[in-house]
Parts: structure tokens; C-alpha cells; sequence
């Protein structure tokens, strides 16, 4: 007598099923295994991903850096120039001064010329933010002054103060372009 025929007919039905239905189960999880690795990326192919990421940032920051850098270059070479452009008409008008004062006797309209064009070109410079430092008189104070040389003071009000402004100091928009070179009282 075989196995089979003492099993009843339904048992042997049902040991088939479960045994595919295992079958299908372990399938199923092997399929979801391979799902799993082919989703889930080696440590090689996570350090290649991330090393290209950088590879891709890195290069990003050195454009900007190039970029910006050429932009600050441009902006200083350029930066005068709208300076310049309004001293052009100071320019011509010492050129026309130069032209006309070979023919010129009078020198009073000479100096009148001078003082028109002089005139002209410190208006220019106040409007671009130029201020001359008023030192006479003041305290001294090495933040805007540059002593050149101590002498006695004429008075006792004059010492540790400016007795003489040699060279007239500036601000541009309150920030010191040149120091005033001064003597001072002792």
C-alpha cells in the first residue's frame, strides 16, 4: 500500500495547496529580496553618488568664485570712471585757458579763468562726497592728522592743537582719503 492511499483525498488536496502556496511565498520572498539589494545601493555605489555630488558642488564654487571675482575686478576698473567722466569738462576748460591765455595781457582775466575753472572742479569733487578737514585750530588727533613738526606754541590756547595746516587732509562720504599734514603746538 502507497502513502497516498491511506491519506484521505482531501488531506492530500490540501498538502498540495500549502505547498504551493509555500512555493509562492518563497518566491515572493525572494523576489522581494532582490527588490530589496537592486533598491537598497551598495556602499560603493552610496561613496560614487556622494563623491560625484561633491565632485558637481566643488566645481559650482569655483564658478561663483571666478564670477565674483571677475565682477570685483570690473567694478574697481570701471569704478572711477564715473569720476572721470565729469572731470572731462575741467579738462576742456584748462585747454581752452591754455589756448587763449598765449594771446592774453590782461592778467586779472587770467586769474579770473583760473579761479572759474578751480571753481568748477572742487564743486565736482564735493558732489562725489570730497570734503576738505578743517585742522587749524583743532586738537590734534592722529586718527586724521599727520604731524610733520612741532614747534612752540605762539600762546598757551595752541599747544597740543594745530598751529599750521601744511597740506589740506580729506573725507570721502566721512572716511579719511588723505591724512592733513600739520604742525603742531607744544
Amino acid at each position: 500500500m502507497s502513502k497516498n492511499q491511506n491519506i484521505p483525498q482531501e488531506e492530500i488536496q490540501d498538502q498540495e495547496m500549502n505547498t504551493q502556496e509555500e512555493g509562492q511565498m518563497e518566491a515572493t520572498k525572494t523576489a522581494d529580496d532582490q527588490d530589496d539589494k537592486a533598491v537598497e545601493p551598495t556602499l560603493e555605489e552610496q561613496l560614487a553618488e556622494a563623491n560625484n555630488k561633491f565632485i558637481r558642488l566643488y566645481a559650482e564654487f569655483e564658478n561663483f568664485r571666478k564670477r565674483t571675482n571677475k565682477e570685483k575686478v570690473d567694478l574697481l576698473s570701471h569704478a572711477s570712471s564715473g569720476v572721470l567722466k565729469d572731470m572731462l569738462p575741467v579738462l576742456d576748460d584748462f585747454e581752452r585757458a591754455i589756448a587763449n591765455n598765449a594771446s592774453l595781457n590782461d592778467t586779472d582775466a587770467l586769474k579770473e579763468g583760473f579761479q572759474l575753472i578751480y571753481t568748477k572742479f572742487k564743486s565736482i569733487l564735493e558732489n562725489k562726497g570730497l570734503k576738505e578737514m578743517e585742522a587749524k585750530g583743532q586738537v590734534f588727533d592722529s586718527e586724521i592728522h599727520e604731524a610733520i613738526a612741532n614747534i612752540p606754541a605762539p600762546s598757551d590756547d595752541l599747544k597740543g592743537k594745530v598751529v599750521e595746516d601744511v597740506e589740506k587732509g580729506y573725507l570721502l562720504n566721512d572716511k579719511v582719503v588723505r591724512f592733513a599734514k600739520v604742525v603742531v603746538g607744544q
